[in-house]
């Protein structure tokens, strides 16, 4: 199922070619080798869990009209920014889709449990100790 959604994603995404800054001397000026990838969540009809977590993933690559936007400026070339700009997003939706694991309850046998209340009274009683002192 990750591999149909990471396909789908990727042909519906758009990308958009820009001046990049950073290495690559003359040709950073002449060629436009930044790639920003642009996909629209809601087209991918994920299941509300999903969705959320997809989201709190992307943060502020998340637009407020549901598009998710990637920009990868890291290679000198066009072709291999595009190839990470896709990875990357191949990587945010398997991590989005994947269930957080769920906490274990702590079980504390009765020993543990008995020490513990025995620790508060004492701490308690140490806190009691504290008041006014009275001469009488």
């Amino acid at each position: 199922m990750a591999d149909e959604l990471i396909e789908r994603a990727q042909s519906l995404a758009t990308e958009s070619f820009l001046a990049a800054s950073g290495p690559g001397g003359q040709n950073v000026n002449k060629v436009a080798t930044a790639v920003q990838l642009r996909l629209d969540i809601y087209a991918l009809r994920l299941s509300p869990p999903i969705f959320a977590r997809l989201k709190e993933l992307a943060g502020s690559r998340m637009t407020a009209r549901g598009e998710l936007v990637i920009a990868a400026r890291r290679f000198r070339t066009q072709e291999a920014n595009r190839a990470d700009a896709r990875e990357r997003l191949a990587e945010l939706l398997k991590e989005a889709q994947q269930l957080p694991a769920q906490r274990a309850k702590s079980r504390l046998n009765r020993v543990g449990k008995e020490q513990r209340i025995k620790g508060k009274k004492l701490r308690g009683s140490v806190k009691a100790g504290r008041g006014k002192v009275s001469f009488d």
